[in-house]
């Protein structure tokens, strides 16, 4: 049996990028732990100390129960390079190589109003971006 992943994004603003990849991936709020009723509740548990809140944090899942659960977590200093593994978010649908091409473009402009970045146009082949964080994905078309 093959492992499940998470992938957990190191921030400054989890609430700002919580909002960004959920616009992103279609994703909701993970809903707490059993027996949690909220997540207020649950990081209680960890009687934080007085520096962090529970806005530090945010934890987004596929509804359908397909995708990686991501984990969004402050830390206190910033990105410096590039990243070393990076998401790719696949367009769907078929076509001719134009009508995949305008539909990773729509996908980069949607991303762009949702305060993402279009950082590199790779040929008519993927669209390098960054999510407002700075940290870097690609749009491509789905795999035919």
């Amino acid at each position: 049996m093959a492992a499940r992943i998470d992938l957990t994004f190191d921030c400054t603003d989890a609430r700002l990028l919580s909002r960004f990849w959920k616009t992103a991936l279609g994703y909701i709020d993970e809903p707490p732990p059993a027996p949690f009723t909220t997540r207020e509740e649950w990081l209680a548990q960890f009687d934080l100390p007085d520096d962090e809140s529970e806005d530090d944090g945010a934890w987004l899942c596929d509804p359908d129960g397909v995708g990686p659960r991501l984990s969004i977590i402050k830390v206190p200093e910033p990105k410096t390079a590039k990243n070393r593994l990076h998401i790719d978010i696949r367009v769907p649908g078929h076509g001719t190589p134009e009508e995949r091409w305008e539909r990773i473009r729509a996908e980069s402009e949607r991303l762009v109003k949702a305060r993402g970045t279009v950082l590199e146009e790779a040929g008519e082949h993927h669209i390098v971006m960054a999510d407002p964080e700075g940290n870097e994905f690609c749009v491509a078309a789905a795999s035919v």
